[in-house]
């Protein structure tokens, strides 16, 4: 294609099959290249759709400029979409996140304020602090991500689209994480609409409470993961228009084991979260059986993680060195566990 300017560039990303997950499964396991946007992460698509219909509404005006609280990949792609069509760009992000992400907020030339990470009640907290300024400031635009449903829609019509042409309408499972839920909500409510029959994956890592909450109606979360910009404990405007049909909570060990395995294998390099994604997609896979078409995103570039998952010392600090990843042991144990543990919405 030819583009005249990057934010043309946004989506039309590639379907990739994962030959050797296919082929141990039994299925046909795909992964969308979202690193192929311009940004380097599906966080283009919901930037580039929520500055679009906010300058159509009339909310965001030239000269105006564009606030957001983000772990990293939404301010990344609000700094290439602001550039691109003239707005200055604030991004809120709490400190501690890979600092891969810090250096592209601000190469792109955005203003980056780094806050204290803290519970979300605490006023401090990078969401309040971004929607505080936003309405301090008759100038700012709060892009509003967990809230704006333009997140939702640049999935719906956009990401769900693609998928639904990419494999001829020949799908059975699509599988996601949630951060702001515009994802797996845009996706599945578009591919439902085209077929019933699709079902949609949840994954939700430890320390998040949306696994809980659909089991049990509560957010309740236990331990941590070092995934970052996924899992949240309340319930948001976008995620309230998923369609999901099961929920499963995995925890680090076992994105770790799918991450370092397809390095090593297919030359597939994942993020922490896309690995949690593939992840997701051997246990819809194991609880499935073989024949089905399964759909997952790799949501940005591996390089994003190198300090974190790909880091020995990282990792073993963190208890989760995993040097020999056994994919054979791992999908065993996911047949074992078949639908055990898993929530049926």
């Amino acid at each position: 294609m030819r583009a005249n300017n990057l934010n043309e560039m946004v989506g039309n990303t590639d379907l990739l099959k994962i030959e050797s997950l296919s082929a141990l499964t039994g299925c046909n396991i795909y992964v969308k290249c979202e690193y192929q946007n311009p940004g380097g992460s599906i966080k283009d698509r919901a930037a580039l759709q929520m500055v679009l219909d906010a300058q159509e509404k009339g909310q965001l005006k030239s000269g105006m400029t564009i606030i957001e609280g983000t772990a990293g990949n939404t301010g990344i792609g609000l700094a290439i979409v602001a550039k691109t069509l003239g707005y200055k760009l604030k991004v809120v992000m709490p400190k501690g996140q890979i600092i891969e992400k810090e250096r592209l907020i601000r190469l792109h030339g955005a203003q980056l304020m780094l806050v204290d990470p803290c519970p979300f009640k605490n006023p401090a907290h990078f969401y309040h602090t971004a929607k505080r300024i936003g309405e301090e400031n008759a100038d700012h635009w709060w892009a509003n991500q967990f809230e704006n449903l333009s997140n939702y829609r640049a999935h719906y019509i956009n990401t769900g689209p693609e998928i639904w042409e990419q494999t001829e309408g020949k799908i059975d499972a699509i599988v996601s994480v949630c951060g702001t839920g515009g994802t797996i909500a845009g996706n599945s409510g578009y591919l439902k609409q085209q077929n019933v029959k699709v079902k949609a994956w949840l994954i939700d890592p430890d320390g998040s409470g949306i696994y809980n909450f659909l089991k049990n109606k509560e957010y309740k979360s236990q331990g941590s993961s070092f995934t970052e910009g996924i899992g949240i404990m309340r319930t948001v405007d976008n995620f309230r228009q998923a369609k999901i049909d099961y929920a499963v909570n995995l925890p680090d060990v076992d994105l770790i084991t799918v991450a370092h395995y397809l390095a090593k294998n297919d030359a597939i390099v994942l993020g922490s979260s896309s690995a949690l994604n593939v992840a997701g997609a051997l246990r819809a896979a194991a609880a499935s059986g073989p024949g089905k078409t399964i759909v997952t995103f790799a949501c940005d570039a591996g390089e994003r993680s190198y300090s974190k998952l790909y880091n020995p010392d990282f990792l073993n600090e963190k208890n989760l060195s995993q040097p020999n990843p056994d994919i054979n042991a791992l999908f065993e144990r996911y047949k074992a566990q078949a639908m055990n543990n898993v929530v049926s919405v």
